[in-house]
């Protein structure tokens, strides 16, 4: 029986055939290839790019972002969850666990006003600026639930463009359904994403909230104390939060900012003050 050659059947079968490997994809076509660690500096720069381009396309000129908790809930929606943990308290009246729910569930009802503040800012600032196709001061969160929620559905109210920028997480995070669809992103990196919040940025509205929100705010107070940023306006919505929060004087007294470094900010109780706050900053459209 003759040897078999070099080119026989059985061996070529025994092959991959030219052009079904995957080194055959185009480079931008190859997901598996753009996720390796050594294409992170180009992810970093789409990710920059293409919100970017974006916006630009559909006339975003300046927003205002609004930072709160993803837990408030929106006062019905607090009651609701307030006597659902009181009707459980009631069945084992001497458990702690069911105790701490229910006053945290008072807490957060006593907090949901400033959800109606947020919806009410959305809608004031954004039926007083997208005015005859312009798009300035449109409304941006993280995209999620709770002041984010609130704050994008006032935009909504008065027929405007809001914008989201969610975040991939380790758990599942969902835009809430107020978001203009075509300005609703979704980022990988918390650094390209805190970088659009800012890009566009005439102020910054900070509702009570939690590690995400205090993360922004210091990242912004930084910038401006250190003048890597300049002329955003930066507003504590509730003085008595904020306060009862963060001792402030102590940070003077030990001499860690300065006296006025505590200009940089900003307190208002109201949809309106905040606005007017905005406005004689910025020489803004006044309110309708």
């Amino acid at each position: 029986m003759p040897l078999m050659g070099a080119g026989s059947s059985d061996e070529s079968s025994s092959q991959q055939a030219p052009g079904t490997s995957s080194s055959y994809i185009p480079a931008d076509h190859d997901i598996d290839f753009l996720q390796r660690d050594e294409l992170r500096p180009l992810r970093l720069g789409l990710e920059l790019l293409k919100p970017e381009l974006i916006q630009t396309e559909q006339g975003i000129r300046s927003t205002i972002v609004v930072f709160g908790s993803a837990r408030l809930l929106e006062p019905s929606r607090a009651l609701q969850a307030l006597e659902q943990a009181s009707a459980a308290l009631q069945a084992c009246p001497d458990d702690r666990t069911c105790q701490q729910r229910v006053a945290v569930a008072e807490r957060r009802l006593a907090l949901s006003r400033y959800y109606d503040v947020a919806r009410e800012f959305g809608r004031l600032v954004s039926s007083t600026c997208q005015i005859d196709g312009q798009c300035d001061y449109v409304i941006v969160t993280g995209g999620g639930p709770g002041i984010m929620e609130a704050a994008n559905r006032g935009a909504a109210d008065a027929g405007a463009k809001s914008m989201g920028l969610n975040i991939t997480l380790p758990h599942e995070q969902r835009p809430n359904p107020y978001i203009t669809p075509d300005l609703c992103f979704q980022f990988r990196y918390f650094a390209l994403r805190k970088m659009h919040f800012l890009l566009r940025a005439r102020a910054l509205v900070v509702f009570p909230g939690g590690f995400g929100t205090l993360d922004e705010l210091f990242e912004t107070l930084t910038l401006l104390q250190t003048g890597k940023t300049r002329n955003i306006t930066i507003i504590l919505m509730g003085q008595a939060f904020w306060e009862r929060l963060i001792n402030w004087p102590l940070l003077i007294e030990e001499g860690l900012v300065g006296p006025e470094d505590l200009s940089l900010f900003h307190f208002a109780e109201t949809a309106q003050q905040a606005w007017d706050l905005i406005s004689r900053s910025h020489g803004g459209p006044s309110a309708r």
